[in-house]
């Protein structure tokens, strides 16, 4: 009887695993703020999706949301409210008569969160006035660090007279949202 000689399936698999294993800790090793540049904007888009679920609770409570502007933010103007400005005691989301404590512990802010320019800067911004109804509509905006062409090609809000805001420009990985009509 003859013996065959060579590597068996799961010899194979184990030597693509170590292979596997080794490029990517030399892809972490060589590349650390890419790594952390995404680990920011994952919490960015999960702060997002519970600044909105706390919006939306929010507004079934209360029937508005809380209105913007009244709380001496200047970026980029005295009608919104934004994380850099505005946060007080953990709250940055809130007007003169309620914020969002019944629902977050602390109000998300920015991974950064140092002031820049509007939109670009590294903030979370809110606005919920004018434009047809006061506190029935909100918009957030903020910026990914790795623009995300499919995250922006789906961002933009439609206040209640039909105005429409977007500030990205579909590729700077600016992003808006929120609750328009």
């Amino acid at each position: 009887m003859e013996s065959k000689k060579g590597f068996t399936l799961i010899e194979l698999l184990i030597v693509i695993a170590i292979i596997a294993t080794l490029a990517t800790a030399v892809i972490l090793i060589l590349n650390p703020a890419e790594l952390l540049r995404r680990t920011r904007d994952s919490q960015r888009l999960s702060d997002i999706k519970e600044l909105q679920k706390a919006l939306q609770l929010f507004h079934l409570t209360y029937g508005r949301y809380p209105l913007s502007g009244e709380c001496g933010a200047t970026i980029p103007n005295g009608g919104w409210s934004n994380s850099i400005q505005c946060l007080s005691n953990g709250r940055w989301l809130r007007d003169s008569t309620y914020n969002l404590s019944q629902f977050f512990t602390a109000d998300p802010v920015d991974p950064v969160n140092s002031p820049n320019v509007f939109p670009t800067g590294p903030a979370y911004y809110y606005y919920s006035r004018n434009y047809g109804n006061d506190g029935q509509w909100y918009m957030l905006v903020y910026k990914l660090e790795n623009p995300n062409p499919e995250i922006e090609a789906q961002d933009g809000v439609i206040a209640p007279n039909g105005t429409y805001f977007h500030y990205g420009n579909g590729t700077n990985g600016v992003i808006t949202v929120g609750k328009g009509r």
